[in-house]
């Protein structure tokens, strides 16, 4: 079931010293999510956040915090940020055992589960756990760092995913993160993405050029 487009900025790309100010600022902009990076320096060469921060950025806005879970092994980590104040929680197939158990965890506390996939995953990867999920997430960029350049070969998984969702007759956020920008924006929507995730695209500019960017982000 398709939706309107939606934006959540990346705090990976805000200023780490004035956080909570620049979720205050996008949310003001028109921003729908905060998208939430979650690094560990294992599953992905990079470490970013814990649910300190998380719980720290939660009464800085009402809007959904979509906290994306980059850690392997991730099911011991689900119930702080659970705790932390996240409404979306979203995992990897492959930073746990078992990816069904840890989106049960995750409606049990409460919480959105979503499934993330990175560039060499396949659709088939999250076949079995589509209908159990409220989001999925498409990776154009290998996870780990910011600013990198989206990888065009994603677009023929976003297709395949909305046509599996809308196969299933129920709403499921269709979301792409990487390399997001007002030039690969509309190819992402066109493929059938419903969620724009976009750090530097967002964030570029300071706070004055936020509104504008999110509405460049979506189309308009």
């Amino acid at each position: 079931m398709r939706q309107p487009v939606r934006i959540s900025p990346s705090i990976l790309s805000a200023d780490f010293a004035r956080l909570g100010e620049e979720v205050r600022a996008v949310d003001r902009a028109g921003a729908d999510y905060i998208h939430v990076d979650v690094m560990d320096g294992h599953y992905v060469p990079n470490i970013t956040i814990g649910p300190m921060v998380v719980k720290a950025l939660r009464p800085h806005t009402k809007k959904p915090l979509d906290v994306h879970l980059m850690i392997a092994p991730v099911d011991a980590y689900i119930p702080a940020f659970a705790e932390a104040g996240a409404d979306i929680i979203t995992v990897h197939p492959e930073s746990g055992p078992h990816l069904h158990r840890s989106i049960q965890l995750i409606r049990q506390l409460g919480k959105k589960p979503g499934v993330s996939l990175n560039p060499g995953t396949p659709v088939e990867a999250v076949a079995e756990v589509l209908g159990e999920v409220d989001m999925v997430l498409v990776m154009s960029v290998n996870p780990g760092f910011g600013g990198q350049s989206f990888i065009a070969s994603q677009l023929d998984k976003i297709g395949a995913l909305r046509r599996r969702i809308d196969a299933l007759g129920r709403k499921v956020d269709l979301s792409v993160d990487g390399g997001i920008t007002p030039e690969t924006a509309p190819r992402a929507i066109e493929a059938g993405a419903d969620v724009l995730v976009a750090g530097t695209a967002t964030f570029k500019g300071g706070e004055p050029a936020y509104a504008g960017n999110i509405r460049l982000l979506r189309g308009g």
